[in-house]
């Protein structure tokens, strides 16, 4: 006998004892024992520990019995199938048993057995045969009636299997069915509403054949409505069904809802309540479907959300009894509550779940925002004096949806969107706001602390959509925020949330509205920086420093008197920022809060100023303050008041230089920007030490590796050069090479290469020794000019040279003198047989660099050498020639674009590169210089617009395109009139010049274009394969970057877009067609999952197509990147949430396993998915 056998023995004859507490700790062991992963059982100690833990099920002693029922979870996967089976029967058996503790254990094991049944996925047999045990079991026992609990305890364990492992029991789910629907007729209530929930868990498994079922038999009985109680089921039923798997229940809306909607009207609070119930699960679940029926169902939500038939709401006694502040007040209210007795009343439910199916409809139909302004707003605003708090909880939060709805995209998007119909909603929402304020403002004073923070969340919501719109409402508002800020029956989520409206509104209102308020409002504020608890006290620290900008903004000139509110504000925000023992959110807020106020009022505190400051020096030392604090020094430093930061810069400055080489990189950011301030603003109370400190950090903080620390830290040694400019000689050589080797950087462009740039010419202008314009131009071009001669550097990427040309010209417009000798050098470099390919690449840039705006027209011979250029053997040197001519001819177009022009008609071999210099000078000159040429550029591309060469075509449409926006009006018809030109490359030619006028930024053409588009949208019918293609390619533009402009088309556009996606096995793309299904696997899975029957056979069919033996090599690969493909698909639709429910797809994902070769290529997809996620299969660009 083994070791773990012996142990086992021993625990079992301890289960025998008629003790109770052997029983209990052996008991205990075993679980212990099974838990482990290592263990391992015989045969015989497997029969012996069931059969002994199926005998404890039945001991006298309930905590014996609560602990064997634990074991069988664990022993589930240590014992063989067949024992499992017999544990299964037992407790089935057990179950109806007639004694209760038995019936209850054994249920309770049941449900532990199926939460450790192994999943189908692993491929296991045995809980395929024991839930099929189980559910033989399951369905005898709820059709016997006699006993409920037996029913209930059994339908709950049905639920559980159908829920978990639903997909294994196909071949009982048409008894379970006839099982299920004869109990929602039941005379128990209990017993219907479980037998909903297991229907709802059983559709997301079953077949078409069965679901069929299931909906005909609910449409006849609520026909047949043989009695409201079981129409309530019913209806109740179909809510379930449809919240579980709503993607299968909208082909019977059409039938369904006009039944609903009559049984709406009958005199049954309860059936209303299951109707409006069903309605909001339609709306979530079959947004499609339900389409048509929105007008009437949400009519009949506005007819019920204002039901209240045991209530007067008389306006005008209302408004009477709210002016009287009597006693006689009172009394009538109480002598109405003795008169409607509410006990009975649950019109409210009604009321409820109208208003929580207005919510879903507001916020799944962002497209009617404009109506739902015109009826459910005002009709929610007036129910906001609902009675019941829970049904007025339910219409804030419908509110609440409407106004996130509302809320402007904050967006490259929406700047292009605007003057659009998206501000609409957003007019028609401010007219309504004083009715707003009107309903609301009242309220905030109530006893009732759940309908004050209901009101705050819903005027904080207001506030982000709207800022600004509650100016002039602040009088209104302000006695309801102290009372909540002051009540002792306040909350304290009551007030955090009142704390945080108010910071809202005073961070987007304009800070005069509020100077009337001040004295009401400062005092309870500063009570709540006190407060014992620190989440009131870190939002009123918040509060307070907005309140600092209010009371003394900085930025604009204010009459206002803050002095008589310094001391309290002060005081109270020095005691947090003494205590060391408080929360690390207050501390934070506590130090941002002072900083503020030493920036803003820092005048007014005298005596207290170095004592704070010498705190703020503290703060610094201390790892876990130190970031908020160098920002809080940052923003006093850069502070008008000019506050006197001499004492504490000594010891701060070298603390600051340590942050430089921390390994936080906001850290760095935020201290580099504070260090600039310093030097910007106290320069004269800077040592040169101090500043030696921070320069023999800056190194490393000079690296491609981090291009944004980079950036600020150039930016810093620019306002050191500008400010400082003795301390330059102190750089040292490191500092330079790292600069110098930032520009070499493939990485280098935008902001960090502009940052370089402005330090080279605040550099040059210091005329530091070693460091003159004609030191920094040998150091610039060195690696260039010391590269082989066979070629371009292998050591620089071409991004190099454009740097490098921009730092040269940026050098040479400081020192124009110098510059004179550098242009002419470029221009023998040019000429020059033996200077390399970098050589010349670097002159023809640097030359554009300079000639963009400095006129060159003194050097005669530099348009031969261009267009000599044009014939090198290397295409880097002729497009930098190129880029060359038209940046040159930017700086005069007078002398250089007639010349041009006339190239580009008399040298067709010149002409593609020519025209690229065109694209330049387009694309750079000011529009008014180049009206006057208009006419030459545009009658010569017309000429060129039918080239064969589609590289030709595509420079002549981007000139079009971009010469169109110089003068939409004049020029945008002639491009339009050329759509019914013969030639499809004219046609092609025309609609790429469209993409080219659409930017993702406002321009004058939009409207004109918008009146337009529909025009040259209709290129995607034409016959011609190539036009339909690029206007394919400009409406995909439109809509990612104007969506304005196409909007009020889709209608129209859409049924060819569809159209080009049939397949034609001409055309043939059937790879793009899998990304597209995974893609909307992640955009819209409801929608995929409705469809998912006619998905799965295509899929199939690709992954298990076989090539003809004897095929090319190509048609192989073909295959296999096609397979490929359409596994990614498979991959993409499993991470869809309740897919595994689906029995087409877990029958596929079965096939897929049982097949080798699928099975592989399906977990080589899987782990290439945990690198590259769905989202980033399809290039939206």
């Amino acid at each position: 006998m083994t070791n773990v056998s012996y142990h086992i023995s021993n625990l079992l004859e301890k289960m025998t004892s008629t003790d109770k507490d052997f029983r209990f700790m052996a008991t205990n062991d075993l679980m212990m024992e099974l838990q482990k992963d290592s263990i391992k059982l015989d045969e015989d100690s497997e029969k012996k520990v069931v059969k002994m833990l199926l005998k404890l099920l039945e001991d006298k002693n309930g905590e014996v019995q609560n602990l064997a029922v634990k074991c069988l979870g664990p022993l589930v996967s240590k014992v063989k199938e067949y024992q499992v089976e017999t544990i299964v029967d037992t407790l089935c058996t057990n179950m109806l048993s007639d004694k209760e503790q038995l019936r209850d254990i054994s249920s309770i094991g049941l449900k532990t057995v199926i939460s450790e049944l192994p999943p189908p996925s692993t491929g296991s047999t045995m809980t395929a045969n024991v839930c099929k045990k189980i559910t033989a079991q399951l369905t005898g026992a709820i059709g016997k009636q006699e006993d409920v609990s037996v029913q209930l305890e059994a339908l709950d364990i049905l639920s559980d299997i159908l829920s978990r492992l639903g997909g294994t029991l196909y071949s009982f789910h048409s008894s379970i069915l006839n099982c299920l629907l004869p109990q929602l007729t039941s005379p128990r209530l209990a017993v219907r509403k479980r037998a909903i929930i297991a229907l709802g868990h059983l559709v997301l498994t079953c077949n078409g054949n069965i679901f069929a079922e299931l909906m005909e038999h609910l449409l006849a009985e609520l026909k047949r409505n043989s009695s409201t109680s079981t129409t309530r089921t019913y209806i109740q039923c179909i809510a379930g069904i449809s919240r579980q798997a709503g993607h299968r229940i909208g082909d019977y809306l059409e039938k369904m809802i006009p039944l609903i909607v009559q049984y709406c009207n009958v005199e049954d609070d309860e059936l209303r309540e299951y109707c409006f119930q069903a309605f909001e699960s339609f709306v979530r679940r079959c947004p499609k479907e339900i389409s048509s029926h929105l007008p009437s169902v949400t009519g009949l939500c506005l007819k019920y959300i204002t039901y209240d038939p045991n209530y007067n709401y008389d306006n005008e006694e209302e408004d009477e009894e709210e002016m009287m502040e009597t006693e006689n007040g009172e009394d009538e209210e109480q002598e109405s509550d003795d008169e409607y007795s509410d006990d009975d009343d649950i019109s409210w439910k009604v009321r409820r779940s109208a208003a929580k199916c207005l919510e879903a409809i507001v916020s799944t139909r962002h497209d009617l925002l404009q109506d739902f302004y015109k009826t459910l707003s005002p009709a929610l605003i007036s129910r906001f004096k609902e009675r019941e708090e829970n049904v007025k909880a339910d219409i804030f939060c419908a509110y609440i949806s409407l106004l996130k709805q509302t809320l402007p995209i904050q967006s490259w998007l929406h700047a292009s969107d605007e003057a659009n119909k998206e501000d609409i909603p957003l007019a028609m929402l401010q007219n309504q706001v004083p009715n707003i304020i009107k309903a609301l403002h009242k309220q905030l004073k109530e006893k009732s602390v759940k309908s004050r923070q209901g009101c705050f969340t819903l005027l904080t919501e207001l506030a982000n959509v709207l800022p600004g719109c509650l100016a002039d409402h602040i009088p209104a508002l302000v006695p309801g925020i102290v009372f909540s800020l002051t009540d002792k029956s306040s909350s304290s989520n009551m007030k955090i949330d009142t704390l945080s409206f108010l910071n809202v509104i005073l961070c987007n209102h304009s800070k005069d509205v509020f100077h009337p308020h001040v004295k009401a409002l400062l005092p309870p504020v500063v009570t709540c920086i006190g407060d014992p608890f620190y989440k009131i006290t870190s939002e009123a620290l918040l509060v307070t420093q907005q309140l600092v900008k209010v009371i003394r903004p900085l930025d604009v000139p204010c009459t206002f008197d803050a002095k008589p509110y310094v001391r309290d504000l002060f005081c109270a925000t020095l005691k947090r920022l003494k205590a060391a023992d408080i929360d690390q959110e207050v501390k934070e807020r506590a130090i941002s809060c002072m900083g503020q106020i030493v920036c803003n009022l820092g005048d007014y505190l005298s005596s207290d100023l170095q004592p704070t400051l010498k705190i703020f020096l503290e703060r610094l030392k201390n790892e876990i303050t130190r970031l908020t604090t160098v920002k809080a020094l940052t923003l006093i430093a850069s502070s008008p008041l000019k506050i006197d930061l001499r004492p504490i810069l000594a010891e701060g400055f070298p603390i600051l230089a340590s942050f430089l080489r921390k390994n936080q990189r906001a850290l760095k950011l935020s201290t580099l920007t504070a260090l600039d301030i310093l030097i910007k603003n106290y320069s004269d109370s800077l040592k040169p030490a101090m500043i030696e400190c921070v320069l023999i950090e800056l190194p490393d903080l000079i690296s491609e590796n981090d291009m944004h620390v980079s950036q600020v830290a150039i930016t810093f040694l620019t306002t050191l050069a500008k400010v400082y400019p003795s301390s330059l000689s102190k750089i040292s050589g490191t500092v330079l090479s790292e600069l110098f080797q930032l520009v070499y950087s493939p990485l280098m462009q935008g902001g960090a290469l502009s940052a370089i740039v402005d330090f080279f010419q605040a550099l040059v202008v210091t005329k530091t020794v070693n460091m003159s314009y004609t030191e920094l131009m040998k150091q610039l071009t060195s690696p260039i000019y010391t590269s082989s001669p066979g070629g371009v550097s292998v050591s620089l990427h071409k991004q190099a040279y454009h740097s490098v040309a921009k730092c040269v010209a940026a050098l040479s417009s400081v020192c124009p003198k110098e510059a004179l000798g550098v242009v002419n050098q470029f221009i023998q470099d040019v000429k020059n047989p033996k200077s390399s390919a970098a050589v010349k690449m670097l002159a023809f840039l640097s030359l554009a660099e300079i000639g963009r705006t400095t006129n060159l027209s003194a050097q005669k011979e530099l348009k031969a050498v261009i267009l000599e250029a044009f014939a090198s053997p290397s295409e880097e040197v002729k497009s930098a020639a190129s880029y060359a001519l038209g940046n040159i001819s930017v700086g005069n177009l007078k002398e250089y674009l007639p010349f041009m022009l006339q190239e580009i008609g008399g040298q067709p071999k010149r002409q593609y590169l020519l025209l690229h210099s065109l694209k330049e000078v387009i694309s750079s000159s000011p529009a008014d210089s180049l009206k006057p040429y208009v006419e030459d550029i545009w009658a010569l591309l017309f000429k060129h617009c039918e080239c064969t060469e589609e590289g030709t075509r595509n420079v002549v449409a981007e000139c079009l395109g971009r010469l169109t926006v110089v003068n939409p009006s004049q020029l945008l018809p002639r491009l339009k009139k050329q759509l019914s030109s013969g030639s499809p490359y004219a046609r092609s030619t025309v609609v790429t010049a469209i993409k080219f006028t659409i930017s993702d930024q406002p321009q004058p053409i939009d409207p004109l274009l918008k009146g337009c588009i529909g025009d040259f949208l209709k290129t995607l019918q034409d016959p011609d394969l190539n036009v339909r293609r690029v206007a394919l390619a400009m409406f995909n533009s439109a809509a990612h970057n104007k969506p304005s402009l196409i909007r009020d088309q889709l209608s129209t556009v859409l049924p060819h877009l569809y159209n080009e996606t049939k397949i034609r096995r001409e055309l043939i793309r059937e790879m793009l067609t899998f990304i597209m299904l995974a893609r909307l696997s992640t955009l819209c899975p409801n929608a995929v999952l409705q469809r998912l029957e006619r998905l799965v056979e295509p899929l199939r069919a690709t992954c298990s197509t076989k090539v003809k033996a004897g095929s090319v090599k190509q048609e192989f690969e073909k295959q296999d990147e096609l397979k490929r493909s359409a596994m990614r698909a498979v991959a993409a639709l499993l991470t869809i949430p309740d897919i595994d429910k689906s029995p087409v797809m877990a029958e596929f994902s079965s096939q897929i396993r049982a097949n080798p070769e699928m099975s592989s290529l399906f977990e080589s997809i899987q782990k290439d998915s945990t690198s590259l996620s769905t989202t980033e299969l399809m290039d939206l660009s």
